[in-house]
């Protein structure tokens, strides 16, 4: 049987009696494992695909799902004697020694289920060594192939094998079995083939490069090959003469449309996703589950064969990136897709931390050769990431520290207030400016009095007493200061840890580790990001649930079985009274009503409420100078939190808009809940708001 693949061998009686050794000794089992398969990303209503993940673009198929004329012309094409032999096709075997003695083209006798083998052997490979010799033209892998084949023949029925041969098969174009083939070059289900389509591809098998239609030089070979399968397909029977006559005119429409993959091919342009797309792949790479390492982890992804559910929510996301690159009613201050400026937009479910939408005025691009230049100073005369880019402005990552939210940290300092028994009626006297006892450089701005930290409120702010309703609806610097310091700033710090704020700078962290003279934090100095933002206040609005921030609804792996990975973890870590209490007292910015009426009449964003159109609680927050713009709005149904900068340059000398942002925040939060029920706010207890 060597012999006629190989006709070169010696046939010594040596050589004869090493291979009938050889032969005897040679495994019978085979491990079918599965092959490399295409994951798809849909959106929460699991029915709209975002993305797919591959590094073979396969699917496996059901053979009952495959048209019957395809399993025929595949037949035809690379073993017309399949349903006769059993793995080993000892005519051919004969015919191909006689062919390769008289010097025709040499003839291999691989048999369908010898070809199935030897990709199976491949596929299962775990070295670089054991993929070469696979598929190394030797007498011992042909010897290997025909008794695994024949093994095989005993263990599967013929329609098992061909229902593995067609999966695993290449053909051509980026495609790896008959799923993927059938809609790349015909836009179509395996079960929906034609006569014509099922020869075209058939005939693929023996050389997918040489004989791709999709390309001007392999058409023509192509359509030849369809002709030969066609003649097969007559010859054993399948077809009628006058069928393979109709076949052989019909004129095909090769579309050769490539499947997209990965996050900068997401589905659905109008929804922007690439963002939570990639924030999702870079989840899967931190999750044990998947593998030992990032590595293993992303390979699992590509060729894992998985059907994710993510967390993004078509309606939410739809509007985040609607008003991220437009916002309503803002006239010059607005940006679009060009603009140095990002809008960068986060939405959180409370009580389980998905996430529905991530958005922001960027395409989800590595393409920067339309880029702007850079704002950097850093980077003169390079291209910035503008319109184009694939950072993780919205989510942050190593090199993304975040941006500065200003007041909107401010809630934090409220919860620690409380923590240590403070109602929200506790009174402060504000004034002009807070000689505070933290310590600062004599030399900053921020100095009073020798090296004194001594923050100001904004030109035109009341003092007076105030209670805490009033300090933060008014965003008032010199409650807060005041009273971060009444109850320790390293308390302050650790809830905004436990709401789920994280640091990544190397300042912000050395800071966080003794935060006890980090007077400033309250103003939010420190770096954070739109979700991180998101997250906190979803989980005040959860009653103090915080929930690991997740991008999954659900994963099910090639089998069908659903994976517990992605699911909300959550835990307490705010008494619920407390978490109500803060998210009453947030009401007076936005322009709603607090449940004891204690708002005052002024606010940093009072239009928030009226354009939403139900109970929402929120904070604004400006940086110095304006250099960052932010917003947080929340109900019991959504979080939503904006900032508004430029991500290259974060410390520009330019003032962005408070509009831009507060729009696109309230717009999208409006649109996310459209037909959703009204959900009241839970009031705190008379005690916690009271002391008495």
């Amino acid at each position: 049987m060597a012999a006629a693949a190989f006709p070169g061998l010696a046939f010594s009686g040596l050589a004869v009696k090493s291979g009938a050794d050889t032969f005897e000794d040679l495994p019978t089992d085979l491990d079918v494992l599965p092959s490399p398969q295409i994951s798809y990303i849909y959106a929460s209503d699991a029915k709209t695909l975002l993305a797919m993940m591959y590094d073979e673009n396969r699917r496996d198929v059901a053979i009952a799902d495959v048209a019957p004329v395809m399993t025929q012309a595949m037949v035809a094409a690379e073993d017309n004697r399949f349903y006769e032999h059993r793995g080993v096709d000892l005519k051919g075997v004969a015919r191909a020694f006689v062919n390769n003695q008289e010097g025709g083209d040499q003839q291999g006798a691989s048999t369908l289920t010898m070809q199935y083998v030897r990709q199976v052997i491949a596929y299962s490979a775990k070295t670089p060594q054991e993929v070469v010799d696979a598929t190394a033209k030797t007498p011992t892998r042909k010897l290997k192939e025909m008794k695994l084949a024949m093994a095989l023949e005993k263990k599967l029925s013929k329609q098992q094998i061909l229902q593995g041969y067609l999966n695993i098969s290449t053909f051509g174009h980026g495609t790896y079995g008959i799923y993927a083939a059938a809609h790349v070059y015909f836009g179509k289900d395996p079960k929906d083939l034609t006569l014509a389509e099922s020869a075209l591809l058939a005939g693929l098998v023996k050389a997918p490069s040489t004989n791709d239609p999709a390309t001007a030089d392999g058409l023509p070979k192509a359509i030849a090959r369809e002709g030969y399968v066609l003649d097969q397909m007559v010859l054993m029977k399948y077809i009628t003469p006058q069928q393979r006559d109709e076949a052989k005119a019909q004129k095909l429409t090769i579309v050769g449309q490539r499947t997209p993959e990965g996050c900068e091919q997401v589905q659905r342009a109008d929804l922007g996703a690439g963002f939570l797309c990639d924030y999702l792949r870079r989840w899967w790479d931190e999750q044990p589950a998947f593998g030992a390492d990032a590595y293993d982890r992303e390979n699992k992804l590509r060729s894992g064969g998985y059907t994710i559910i993510s967390s993004l929510n078509v309606q939410t996301q739809a509007a985040a990136f609607k008003y991220a690159k437009n916002q309503p009613d803002v006239g010059s201050a607005n940006v679009g897709m060009g603009n140095s400026e990002a809008v960068m937009v986060a939405a959180v479910e409370p009580g389980t931390g998905r996430v529905q939408a991530l958005a922001t005025n960027r395409n989800f691009s590595n393409d920067q050769s339309q880029n702007g230049t850079s704002t950097n100073p850093d980077r003169k005369g390079q291209k910035g990431n503008y319109p184009n880019t694939t950072v993780p402005f919205i989510t942050g990552g190593p090199d993304v520290p975040g941006y500065q939210a200003g007041s909107s940290f401010k809630i934090f300092t409220a919860v620690a207030a409380m923590e240590s028994g403070l109602p929200l009626a506790h009174q402060e006297d504000v004034q002009a400016q807070f000689v505070s006892d933290y310590p600062i450089s004599a030399s900053s701005p921020a100095a009073c009095n020798g090296p004194h930290y001594c923050p100001k409120n904004s030109e035109g702010d009341p003092t007076g007493v105030f209670n805490m309703w009033q300090g933060f609806g008014m965003s008032l610097n010199t409650y807060f200061v005041p009273l971060e310091q009444r109850v320790g700033a390293d308390h302050v710090v650790d809830v905004a840890k436990r709401l789920g704020i994280q640091f990544r700078s190397s300042v912000d962290v050395g800071l966080a580790k003794d935060a006890k003279t980090w007077g400033a934090f309250t103003l939010g100095v420190s770096d954070t990001t739109p979700l991180d933002l998101a997250g906190a206040y979803a989980t005040l609005a959860a009653d103090g649930k915080y929930c690991a921030p997740t991008p999954i609804t659900e994963i099910r792996d090639l089998s069908g079985n659903k994976i517990d990975t992605g699911q909300p973890q959550c835990k307490q870590v705010v008494d619920p009274d407390i978490a109500r209490a803060a998210v009453d007292m947030a009401r007076c910015p936005v322009g709603d009503q607090s449940a004891f009426n204690n708002c005052p009449p002024s606010g940093t964003a009072t239009g928030v409420r009226g354009d939403v159109g139900r109970p929402v609680a929120g904070k604004t927050g400006t940086t110095d100078s304006g250099k960052s713009a932010t917003f947080v709005a929340m109900t019991k149904q959504l979080a939503v939190a904006g900032i508004l900068t430029d991500p290259d340059n974060p410390q520009i000398n330019k003032t962005m808009s408070h509009p831009v942002i507060n729009n696109a925040v309230a717009y999208t939060l409006k649109a996310a809940l459209q037909g959703q029920p009204v959900v009241q706010f839970t009031p705190p207890s008379h005690q916690r708001a009271f002391g008495n």
